[in-house]
C-alpha cells in the first residue's frame, strides 16, 4: 500500500528504463516544475520519481493532512453542501459504446413482507466517474503509471475470499488506494460556461463539438473569479456537456450512444482542454491533485491528427486522477488501435455547484470524494460533494 507523501520532494538519482534525467534533483521542499521533470522516452514530464518507484497514489500524495485540514478550516463556513454526482442512470445511452446502466429494484420477500433489494449492473466508466491509474497508460510503450508493464496487471473476474490474504501483485494500481486515502481538499471550479454567458451572451462553442479550451482561457476565468491556485487543489471544469444534455431532445440524447463502437469513435465529438505542452505545464506547475469536468472526455475529442492524447501524460506520467470518460482510437505507426481509456473526473454534475458558486461569489470550497473500495479496480463512481 502506498504511503502518504513526506514533506520534502526530490527527484531521485539514477536512470530507470526509458526515463531520461535532464536536470539536477529538485530543491528539497519544492516540487519540480514541468521542465525539471525527466522524460520518458519521447514523452516530456514524467513524474514517477517524484513519488517513488512503489507509489500507487500519484498526485493524491499532495492531499496531506495539513492540506486537508487547511481546506476544511477555510472553506466550510455556511454549512451548505452540494452533490457532484450525476445519477448513475445517465447518460441513458452511454457514449463510446459502453454498457447501458441497468438498475433493477425488486421485492425480496414477496407481497407479504415489505422488503426490497436493488441489483445494479454498470460499467464504472459509463457515467460520472474517476479514472484510475490502471485505466490508461502510455500506449506506445505499453506501460501504465510508474512504468508498470500492461501485461503484468491481472484482468478478468476477480474473486477474493479472505481480506487478510490479498495478493497485492494482482490488485496493483487499483482504485482501493484512492478509496482508502480519500480525495479530499480544496476544490476549485473554473466555470467556462458562466464566464462566457453571464451577461446574456450565447456560449461561443458547442460542448458537443471538438472545441479546445486553452490555458489562456482557464487563466482568464480564474482571474475573473478571483481564484489563486494552491498546491493540491482539485480542479473542476464546467464546459457545458450536461447543461446541453438537459436541454436536448430524447432523440439527441439517444444519438450520443451511436451505433457500433467504431462509429461512436469516429463520429462523436466533445469540447475539452487543448492538447498542448502549455496545458501540460499548466496542470503540473499548478500542482493540482486531481482534475474533473462535466464532459465525456476531459480533453477535446477527437484529438487533432498526429497529436498525442493528453490522458497519457496526466494519468500515466503524472498519476493525476481524471474525472470524465472516454474510449478512443488513436494512430500509432499509421495503424489504428482500439484502446479504452477513461481517466480524470468525467461527467461530474457541476450545474448545482455553479449556481451556488454564483450565489456566494466563491469558486473555492471543501471537496470530498470517496471512490468505491474496489480492489484492483480501474475506475469508480466518485461519490463526490462540495461543502461551503
Amino acid at each position: 500500500m502506498a504511503s502518504r507523501l513526506k514533506r520534502t520532494f526530490s527527484l531521485k538519482g539514477g536512470k530507470r528504463d526509458g526515463v531520461i534525467p535532464d536536470t539536477e534533483p529538485a530543491t528539497a521542499g519544492v516540487l519540480p516544475s514541468f521542465d525539471e521533470l525527466p522524460s520518458f522516452h519521447d514523452f516530456k514530464g514524467c513524474a514517477w520519481d517524484v513519488w517513488g518507484k512503489d507509489d500507487e497514489l500519484g498526485t493524491i500524495n499532495l492531499l496531506t493532512p495539513e492540506v486537508v485540514a487547511r481546506a476544511a478550516q477555510e472553506e466550510i463556513r455556511l454549512g451548505r453542501t452540494v452533490s457532484l454526482n450525476w445519477p448513475i442512470h445517465f447518460p441513458s445511452r452511454p457514449v463510446f459504446g459502453r454498457k447501458i446502466p441497468s438498475i433493477n429494484t425488486f421485492s425480496k420477500a414477496g407481497p407479504i413482507i415489505p422488503v426490497r433489494d436493488d441489483v445494479i449492473h454498470i460499467n464504472t466508466q459509463s457515467g460520472c466517474q474517476w479514472d484510475g491509474l490502471k485505466h490508461f497508460g502510455v500506449a506506445k510503450y505499453n506501460v501504465f503509471y510508474n512504468n508498470t508493464p500492461a501485461n503484468s496487471l491481472s484482468e478478468g473476474e476477480m474473486e477474493i475470499h479472505d481480506p487478510s490474504e490479498i495478493d497485492y501483485s494482482k490488485v496493483k494500481l487499483g482504485m482501493h488506494n484512492w478509496a482508502n486515502h480519500g480525495i479530499c481538499g480544496r476544490g476549485v471550479l473554473l466555470d467556462v460556461v458562466n464566464y462566457y454567458t453571464a451577461n446574456g451572451e450565447a456560449l461561443p462553442y458547442d460542448p458537443w463539438t471538438s472545441h479546445p479550451i486553452t490555458v489562456a482561457e482557464l487563466e482568464a476565468i480564474a482571474k475573473k473569479q478571483g481564484v489563486e491556485f494552491r498546491q493540491g487543489d482539485i480542479l473542476l471544469l464546467r464546459v457545458g456537456f450536461i447543461q446541453k444534455y438537459y436541454a436536448s431532445t430524447n432523440e439527441a440524447k439517444a444519438d450520443l450512444g451511436g451505433g457500433s463502437q467504431k462509429e461512436t469513435f469516429e463520429t462523436k465529438h466533445s469540447a475539452g482542454i487543448e492538447q498542448s505542452e502549455d496545458m501540460k505545464r499548466f496542470l503540473w506547475n499548478n500542482h493540482f491533485s486531481a482534475i474533473a469536468s462535466d464532459q465525456p472526455a476531459l480533453e477535446r475529442w477527437p484529438t487533432p491528427k498526429g497529436t498525442p492524447l493528453l490522458h497519457q501524460t496526466i494519468l500515466a506520467l503524472y498519476g493525476m486522477p481524471i474525472g470524465p470518460y472516454l474510449t478512443t482510437i488513436f494512430s500509432i505507426k499509421i495503424q489504428y488501435l482500439f484502446w479504452p481509456f477513461h481517466d480524470i473526473g468525467e461527467f461530474f454534475d457541476l450545474e448545482a455547484l455553479s449556481e451556488l458558486c454564483q450565489e456566494t461569489g466563491r469558486y473555492t470550497f471543501f471537496f470530498t470524494s470517496w471512490p468505491l473500495n474496489i480492489l484492483g479496480g480501474a475506475a469508480s463512481p466518485p461519490n463526490a460533494a462540495a461543502y461551503f
